[in-house]
């Protein structure tokens, strides 16, 4: 029998399939952690996980993700991305930590002349269908991280999740605009069926100012975004629902 036929037929299908439908779907957990430091206590914080908390998540099976700080730290703040299998394999992973003797060591070094942190926030998410893989690069030195928020009003996330699968993505990369991650706050979650938090990176501060107002003039962008909101009947996100940070990483972090 000739299979030939069969064989482009075949071929010329996955020609047409877009290349994140290719791809495994990441089902790993992720967990962003944003701890708050005490007064002039950010520099030791900061120490201490290079010193110490990232060789024992390592030990645990914890993957360091990366770690940053806000270009404009009025906050004394540290967010980091680590990743696990499961969520049940998170829970026994940082019950091993905490309970490690190198660990209670170093946080007690660390902490003999007071608290570090003031206050922890934690999100547990999982990367969308359309995200792509997340890479660990060294880029230049003066790339800049942003982390942004996006907070739909009741029943709108699918739309606005169809229109960075379909338009924004895409447009952002022909801009200049890095997409680093996508992520959905898992099912137990606040936010989790209205949330979108995602990562991308810019050259500088100035290419990210003109690279977002070169995507928002396109032309296909418009048409898009109008057309989103078309099918929505309006508005996506609530009043106030977007935010953004800038971010740099730090010296250890995996990703810079």
């Amino acid at each position: 029998m000739n299979i030939l036929p069969r064989l482009f037929f075949i071929l010329s299908c996955l020609l047409v399939i877009p290349l994140h439908s290719l791809q495994a779907h990441d089902t790993r957990v992720y967990e962003m952690r944003t701890y708050y430091a005490q007064e002039g206590k950010l520099d030791d914080l900061i120490a201490r996980f290079r010193d110490h908390t990232t060789g024992l998540f390592e030990r645990h099976g914890i993957e360091n993700v990366g770690y940053w700080v806000p270009k404009d730290n009025t906050e004394n703040k540290l967010v980091y991305l680590l990743a696990f299998p499961s969520r049940l394999d998170q829970e026994s992973m940082w019950k091993a930590f905490q309970e490690d003797p190198d660990w209670k060591a170093a946080a007690r070094a660390s902490s003999k002349n007071g608290r570090l942190i003031k206050s922890i926030e934690s999100v547990f998410m999982q990367t969308t269908d359309y995200s792509m893989p997340i890479k660990k690069i060294q880029a230049s030195p003066e790339r800049l991280f942003e982390i942004r928020t996006y907070i739909c009003k009741e029943g709108k996330r699918r739309h606005l999740d169809a229109r960075f699968r379909d338009h924004t993505i895409g447009l952002f990369a022909k801009h200049g605009i890095e997409n680093l991650v996508y992520f959905h706050p898992m099912a137990d979650q606040e936010g989790a069926t209205s949330t979108l938090i995602y990562m991308i990176a810019h050259e500088s501060e100035e290419a990210r100012e003109t690279s977002f107002a070169n995507q928002r003039a396109d032309e296909d962008w418009i048409t898009a975004r109008d057309a989103s909101l078309e099918r929505a009947g309006g508005g996506m996100v609530i009043q106030g629902g977007v935010t953004g940070e800038l971010f740099v990483p730090t010296d250890f972090s995996a990703m810079k």
